[in-house]
């Protein structure tokens, strides 16, 4: 029989793979962790946030693969649910892996493809919603001034380039991951398998991934900051309930931006020291870390469940299908709206 604990995975004598020799890296060795109640715990949040996701994102792409690509700003929304679909996807596979369903084989196909691609889609993710601050501050603040980042043959090269480079990158990740799977006391843990390169290019791609989330969250600040006060100024001058407004719009910039850092910020504080205990001779605090790290990934992964809100919040013609949809009500020709009308029907105000 065998059993698995969160992050490690325990086999039997006749399914096990060779055990691992005295030449791993002493970072292996030292860091031993007690996963008995995370092996029960995570599985299980997982599995809620997999039937959750699973729903919102599949309504969310059948509404959005029904709306015409004539902007960059929707362009970029369907390239997200398709990130957050295959985020989801690989959720099962995690789900199976850590609660020690499954042979060894699991454990390692999950390790040089699953997790990779479930961390690649995360931040595919991050940084569409950062093309769509940027988007939506174009919109907003130069609304007559089309701006060649505005055409949507330039959105799709965009996006198409966030795909590319960010695959390419985590490409190295599943080839160094080349070393057959090794037991240390029964257990099979995911850096064993990558060569003395591959833990190199682990800890490189992930100082990488940190400068990709505080870029993104620093762009995006900077863009809601200039479209709540371009909103403001508007209203001001219009002199149409002003204050209102205001605090519409200044909620909405909150929404937005503190769920974002909410849900990846913890996780990008604990990410690092943890990585350092994979990689290099670091094992103090490598159990605090552990737990710290497992749970700011599964807030993190919770952004796969937030992002349809956020399409409800700033996409009318979204908005509208929707509640089409739920109310089984035809949408007329005379309500629909073209994605690209006026920056009041994407919204941001």
């Amino acid at each position: 029989m065998y059993s698995q604990t969160r992050g490690e995975f325990r086999m039997n004598k006749r399914s096990s793979p060779p055990k691992m020799n005295t030449t791993l890296s002493n970072s292996s060795i030292k860091c031993v962790r007690d996963t008995s109640i995370t092996a029960v715990v995570f599985p299980s949040l997982y599995s809620i946030l997999f039937i959750a996701a699973m729903i919102l994102n599949s309504l969310a792409a059948w509404i959005f693969f029904s709306i015409p690509s004539t902007s960059t700003f929707v362009v970029f929304l369907k390239n997200v649910v398709v990130a957050d679909l295959l985020m989801t996807l690989t959720i099962p596979l995690r789900v199976l892996s850590d609660a020690g369903v499954g042979s060894w084989h699991l454990r390692a196909f999950h390790c040089r493809y699953s997790a990779v691609l479930f961390y690649i889609t995360m931040y595919i993710s991050i940084l569409l919603l950062g093309l769509i601050s940027l988007d939506r501050y174009l919109k907003i603040v130069r609304p007559f001034g089309k701006c060649v980042l505005q055409r949507v043959r330039v959105g799709q090269v965009l996006s198409a380039s966030v795909w590319v480079v960010m695959l390419s990158l985590a490409l190295p990740n599943v080839i160094l991951s080349d070393q057959p799977p090794r037991v240390t006391g029964g257990k099979l843990k995911c850096s064993s398998m990558k060569s003395k390169a591959g833990l190199m290019w682990h800890e490189g791609f992930n100082y990488f991934c940190q400068v990709v989330f505080w870029g993104t969250l620093a762009l995006m600040v900077v863009c809601y900051t200039f479209i709540s006060k371009k909103v403001y100024e508007s209203y001001k001058a219009s002199k149409s309930r002003s204050q209102a407004a205001s605090r519409k719009t200044k909620a909405k910039v909150f929404v937005v931006v503190g769920v974002f850092f909410i849900c990846f910020a913890p996780f990008h504080f604990a990410r690092v020291p943890y990585t350092l205990t994979q990689t290099r001779s670091t094992a103090s605090h490598c159990q605090a870390l552990y737990i710290a790290k497992e749970t700011t990934l599964w807030l993190s992964a919770t952004n796969i469940c937030l992002d349809p809100l956020i399409y409800v919040f700033l996409c009318k013609v979204f908005r509208k299908r929707l509640t089409a949809a739920l109310c089984r009500k035809p949408l007329h020709k005379g309500t629909m709206e073209s994605p690209t009308a006026t920056s009041t029907q994407l919204e941001m105000s």
